[in-house]
């Protein structure tokens, strides 16, 4: 490929408004956040909880990084493996009530690892059509063949699996669908995997932290445990508002992992300074429950308002809030003019989701005010009139 095909090509993602650009943050990530030297509301950020600039999970990133220094140096099979990476995968197989936890540098590895570790060429996986781009691809470098089933359509996925003749079958969902907003039927997939013996995985990345009553995500809030979803993944870097991911169930799984997942095996392990930073914001994540209550409250105002203003909302009650615009042009001249008006929003276009489906993804922190909240509506009022 020539550099005139690649010109080509970018030239026409930009008339298809499809050219993506990154924003470059001058400060720490919050429910502010200062680009070019102005402050903007940011309602695009995962930090659903308000912890990446907590201060006393700053704190122990600070004291981790003067204990262990800043890199891991070697892979967790090496020498890579410390104290803290240890303890945080001991309190995060507590706090998810599994029998252990691995931890992972990030949850595209995480995904892509679990998946081509469990199953090959000889088996099937089955997944939701809205799951991440990281648990397709991670059937799809598996090799097992990879049946896709409408979302959430329950009866979809009863046909697939009947119609299946392999011994070994995996249904995987994301829990919290993150451009939707909305929660898997998580009971219904766990019974469907036990009556066609199938495995389990749930992807709860947008849930952990936020939903259940300790901020342990929708297994919590739905009560199902490692017997009837025995492959949990979750990221460390949205709700708990530090970087990685990891992995959670029982001893066989996990070593399992250790063993065959690559993604692991053949990569640095992250900082034990992250590590530490992570084991605080756990803590906080926990006896802190009213950011939880919090974020419930601000979404309610939201909604409430942006029906009253007659905007086209997901069925969603989590902090992701998509509102639906309908088309790439729509999508990007509101966006430009809500950072106009000094407001951060996602602008999820076309191919990301489906045609005429094209969206404002606006998420919420518990960092946010009931002000902000307002004078995002006024903005959308202001954009839509």
């Amino acid at each position: 490929m020539n550099h005139w095909e690649l010109s080509s090509q970018l030239d026409e993602l930009k008339r298809q408004q499809l050219y993506r650009s990154r924003q470059t943050i001058e400060g720490p990530q919050g429910a502010q956040v200062q680009i070019d030297g102005r402050m903007f509301d940011n309602f695009s950020s995962n930090d659903y909880l308000g912890l990446a600039n907590h201060p006393t999970v700053i704190k122990a990133f600070q004291q981790g990084a003067a204990r262990y220094g800043v890199g891991s140096g070697s892979a967790h099979l090496i020498c890579g493996h410390s104290v803290e990476h240890q303890a945080l995968e001991e309190e995060l197989a507590d706090f998810t009530g599994r029998e252990r936890a691995l931890v992972f540098s990030t949850g595209y590895m995480a995904n892509l690892g679990a998946i081509s570790a469990l199953v090959n060429k000889d088996d099937e996986v089955f997944q939701d059509s809205l799951n991440h781009a990281s648990l397709i691809d991670g059937g799809r470098i598996s090799r097992a063949q990879v049946k896709r089933f409408s979302h959430g359509d329950m009866s979809g996925l009863k046909q697939l699996l009947d119609a299946s003749s392999s011994d070994r079958k995996l249904v995987v969902s994301d829990g919290v669908f993150s451009m939707d907003g909305d929660e898997a039927k998580l009971n219904d997939l766990a019974k469907l995997a036990k009556e066609s013996k199938a495995m389990l995985m749930i992807d709860d990345a947008h849930g952990l932290g936020v939903l259940g009553k300790t901020g342990a995500g929708l297994l919590e809030k739905t009560g199902l445990n490692q017997q009837q979803v025995p492959i949990l993944m979750a990221t460390l870097g949205k709700g708990l508002g530090t970087s990685g991911a990891f992995i959670a169930g029982s001893e066989e799984l996990i070593e399992t992992l250790i063993q065959r997942a690559r993604t692991y095996v053949f990569t640095t392990a992250m900082p034990p300074a992250i590590m530490a930073a992570t084991r605080q914001s756990l803590k906080v994540c926990q006896q802190e429950t009213w950011r939880r209550d919090k974020l419930v409250s601000l979404v309610a105002r939201f909604r409430c308002g942006a029906e009253q203003l007659g905007l086209s909302l997901l069925p969603s009650a989590t902090p992701i809030q998509p509102v639906i615009l309908g088309s790439n042009k729509a999508v990007m001249s509101t966006n430009s003019y809500l950072k106009e008006q000094g407001i951060l929003v996602g602008a999820i276009r076309h191919p990301a989701v489906a045609k005429s489906t094209e969206r404002l993804r606006i998420t919420f922190s518990a960092s946010h005010t009931e002000k902000q909240v307002d004078n995002l509506l006024l903005a959308l009022e202001g954009a839509t009139c």
